[in-house]
């Protein structure tokens, strides 16, 4: 029977607009790794507090893009905030730009309002029952309950739940505790003084640190030497905000070695060194953590450079090479190979499937699915090409369109 391979409208569209490769938009074939990782990390190792740092690797083609988006979506319906950014995009060796960048991907506030939703019912009321805009300080009232003796155990309540948390830095569980109290409209936070709290835990370096202390609040700035502390104090927020934990992916890590001036972002050999240092740095404090997943994708030139990629750094390199590699595949592996994967999985009839569901998803040109035969040469090639198996299938329907 040949295997059933499912197309994904929301990855497609997305792989689409950043000019990749459609049939990256499949899951045929890589369900062997997703379903695995589904399994054994989202629904049970990350989600029962434990943190894992993956490296995805491949050739040009091989479908690492498509492989992140896919765990995105996953992790999304595994109920689990999602970050996902290109290392072309954001700086790679200050850590405080990551930190920065999953800040603002996560909201906040909106884990915090659920926590206020537990702090209500921890006080014995239905949260529920709290008309949509009004405050919880201003539903006591109404209700006669606004009385010195509630006030205190909101502040207990408070102090208990952020300050009393062994998972929170001190200075982003006063920071969370303020912020939560201005939801529930005990105590008071002003307007401006909300605003300087955000502006703080996001990194923003333009805010005076003396407006804070006027707050009673003696914070120091967010750099890179802290910024891993603050990371573990963000998922622990977006644990207690009900959410499954933080899934993290970034991308295209391979522009670390690239020569290229058209790059937005060019690394020197400091930087590169100071990004393979920050990396270590995780892979050491990642234990310290809970409820997070890391996955780094890259191509496989970034392995294969011994000058300026992995193994030029050893500090890096030894953390993440002494894995057995047996016949098999190894789904356990933190070093992902999807060249490995496809030799495993793919098969001519997984790739007619997959031509099947490209013509399926195919608006624009008439194509025509592959046959066995054509299945069986874009095997040869992969085996002894540069490009991974998704791509060749992209190429190989190119060149078989239907004449209309």
């Amino acid at each position: 029977m040949r295997p059933e391979c499912n197309e994904n409208p929301e990855i497609l569209q997305t792989e689409q607009e950043a000019g990749r490769v459609p049939a990256d938009g499949l899951t045929c074939g890589i369900r062997f790794l997703t379903d695995f990782w589904k399994e054994k990390y989202l629904q049970e190792y990350i989600r029962d507090g434990g943190s894992k740092i993956k490296f995805v690797t491949g050739r040009q083609g091989s479908g690492k893009t498509n492989f992140l988006q896919l765990m995105t979506k996953i992790a999304r319906e595994e109920h689990y905030k999602t970050v996902q950014f290109s290392a072309r995009d954001i700086w790679m060796h200050d850590f405080r730009e990551i930190y920065i960048e999953i800040f603002h991907q996560c909201d906040i506030l909106d884990c915090l309002e659920a926590v206020s939703h537990y702090l209500i019912r921890e006080m014995g009321f239905n949260d529920q029952e709290i008309p949509e805009g009004m405050k919880f300080i201003d539903y006591l009232s109404q209700n006669g309950m606004g009385d010195a003796l509630t006030k205190r155990e909101i502040r207990s309540q408070l102090k208990q739940i952020f300050l009393d948390n062994p998972m929170l830095d001190n200075n982003f569980a006063l920071a969370c505790s303020m912020l939560t109290g201005s939801i529930l409209g005990y105590p008071v936070l002003e307007e401006q003084n909300r605003e300087l709290l955000l502006a703080w835990l996001e990194g923003d370096r333009t805010i005076k640190l003396s407006q804070l202390r006027a707050m009673d609040f003696y914070p120091s700035r967010i750099t890179k030497y802290n910024a891993r502390h603050m990371l573990r104090s963000l998922a622990e927020i977006i644990r207690m905000g009900g959410y499954s934990g933080l899934f993290i992916t970034i991308d295209d890590l391979e522009i670390l070695i690239s020569r290229s001036s058209l790059e937005p972002i060019h690394y020197t050999k400091m930087k590169r060194e100071d990004t393979y240092e920050s990396i270590r740095q995780l892979i050491d404090d990642i234990d310290s953590m809970k409820n997070i997943m890391f996955v780094y994708a890259f191509d496989r030139k970034l392995m294969d450079d011994e000058n300026a990629g992995l193994k030029s750094y050893q500090a890096l390199w030894m953390r993440i090479q002494n894995e057995i590699v047996g016949e098999r595949f190894n789904r356990f592996a933190d070093m992902v190979d999807l060249d490995r994967l496809a030799a495993q999985e793919y098969t001519p009839d997984v790739i007619v499937s997959m031509s099947e569901s490209l013509v399926r998803l195919q608006k624009s040109v008439p194509v025509r699915s592959l046959d066995l035969e054509e299945a069986e040469e874009i095997l040869r090639q992969a085996r002894t090409g540069a490009i991974g198996i998704p791509q060749l299938i992209q190429i190989a329907m190119q060149e078989v369109k239907v004449d209309v």
